[in-house]
């Protein structure tokens, strides 16, 4: 097999290669063998037909369009192990030349990652907010645990902020129902944030058996900047009675049998979660200064169809959206090169221990279990992109390993005790595929 290289651009290569058919002998036979296999011809059992009555009824170009199809893919790929290139995306396949007995030849268009170096990524400092769990944070986790054990008694007066309501709600538009804006013995505390605006105000001063209606107006969705008419049934007035702050609550919604016990670890587990919240922080502007020092040349074909996909997905928004949108997978696609320099520079490998555990932390967010996600995966041909997100976590994870992060006040905060390469600190937040990776990963 020959290839040249020709660079179109930064981002772009096109390949011309060509097949001698010296090198096709044994694709020419399998050619004629699965002919033979698929056609009846009478007085010839399948599989067993000559390769002269082959080209007699079916023809020669039908067996050279078999070696083609089966043999261009492969060529294209060591075609471009030989150019030492990532492709991302799918390549534009041209055949260009079949001469019977001589030659095959074909050229291929695809984007590459460019080439570039990588910044400094270890060492650096980012500051973050102090870590700091006061008593009023431990006292609001033991007022939620109370409000979870609470109990509800129903009121014969007006409701109040605070009470808990039992109400059916009904949302028209132009007289027709809304199925998402209607509810049936639902129950509602007043003053509860991002329910639904003017809620609150219709209920305050209403007793059981009394209605109330308002006008919603949403700002996004299906009825954006559409006036809704909600009405609202109140069924029930109930006061929240919270069970008394003492050893009792405490073994009863713990292990502990005292108090102390329970807000002790009450303030270990606010400690930890704030731990993990400012290494999530740390993470996220260590980002943001690599990708500020970072600048390569993006594949536009690359960007373009992801902001396509989008829309297509997406009803079509104002200009300023479609630039936000591009702006995301600029930065997405930038951080994804990124990510896999480092990698490939610290020769990080992927483990099935490590894969699975991917595979457990994503798969409620497609509503499956890990062992459905990872034959999804299989059938779509989608495992090398989830084993370039594992990779790209454990260079986020060097990252954070040999960073110095400090807090407002110059104090250093260890996150050492947190497992970097978990969810804890990098996030369980996988990209959505916008490359189609033919890289695949040394050890799986």
């Amino acid at each position: 097999m020959k290839s040249d290289v020709e660079n179109l651009s930064e981002t772009r290569i096109k390949l011309t290669v060509e097949l001698p058919f010296d090198d096709l002998a044994d694709a020419v036979e399998e050619a004629y063998q699965r002919i033979s296999d698929q056609i009846r011809i009478p007085g010839f059992r399948p599989g067993k037909v000559p390769r002269q009555i082959v080209d007699q009824r079916i023809g020669r170009g039908a067996v050279l369009e078999d070696v083609v199809n089966n043999t261009v893919p492969d060529a294209y790929e060591e075609a471009i192990r030989e150019a030492d290139v990532v492709p991302l995306g799918q390549p534009q396949l041209e055949v260009t030349d079949i001469e019977d007995g001589e030659k095959i030849g074909f050229t291929a268009e695809v984007d590459i990652r460019p080439e570039f170096e990588l910044p400094e990524y270890k060492g650096l400092k980012v500051e973050v907010d102090p870590l700091e769990v006061t008593d009023d944070n431990v006292a609001e986790e033991l007022e939620n645990l109370r409000s979870r054990f609470g109990s509800l008694n129903e009121l014969e007066r007006a409701a109040e902020t605070g009470d808990v309501l039992l109400i059916d709600v009904v949302g028209e538009h132009d007289g027709q129902p809304i199925e998402d804006l209607s509810a049936q013995a639902m129950s509602y505390e007043i003053g509860e944030d991002g329910v639904l605006p003017g809620l609150d105000e219709a209920v305050l001063g209403k007793s059981a058996g009394e209605d109330a209606d308002f006008v919603f107006t949403p700002e996004f969705g299906e009825y954006e900047a559409k006036p809704l008419d909600v009405k609202v049934s109140v069924k029930a007035v109930r006061e929240k009675v919270l069970p008394p702050l003492d050893d009792d609550l405490a073994m009863l919604a713990s292990e502990f049998d005292t108090l102390d016990e329970l807000r002790g670890d009450l303030r270990t587990k606010l400690e930890r979660s704030l731990l993990a919240d400012r290494g999530g922080a740390a993470r996220t502007k260590l980002q943001e200064d690599l990708m500020t020092v970072f600048d390569i040349p993006l594949p536009e074909g690359i960007i373009q169809s992801e902001v396509d996909s989008h829309f297509e997905e997406h009803e079509e928004a104002d200009p300023d959206h479609r630039a936000e949108v591009e702006s995301n997978a600029r930065d997405a696609l930038k951080m994804q090169f990124l990510m896999d320099g480092i990698a490939d520079a610290e020769d990080l490998a992927v483990g099935e221990a490590e894969l699975s555990q991917w595979l457990v932390m994503q798969a409620p967010r497609y509503g499956m279990a890990p062992d459905q996600l990872a034959q999804a995966l299989v059938e779509a041909g989608q495992v090398p992109m989830a084993v370039a997100e594992v990779r790209r976590s454990k260079a986020l994870a060097v990252i954070l390993e040999s960073a110095e992060i400090v807090d407002t006040n110059g104090e250093v905060i260890d996150i050492s005790q947190l497992n970097p390469d978990r969810a804890e600190i990098v996030g369980d937040e996988a990209e959505e595929i916008t490359v189609d990776e033919s890289e695949e990963s040394d050890e799986v």
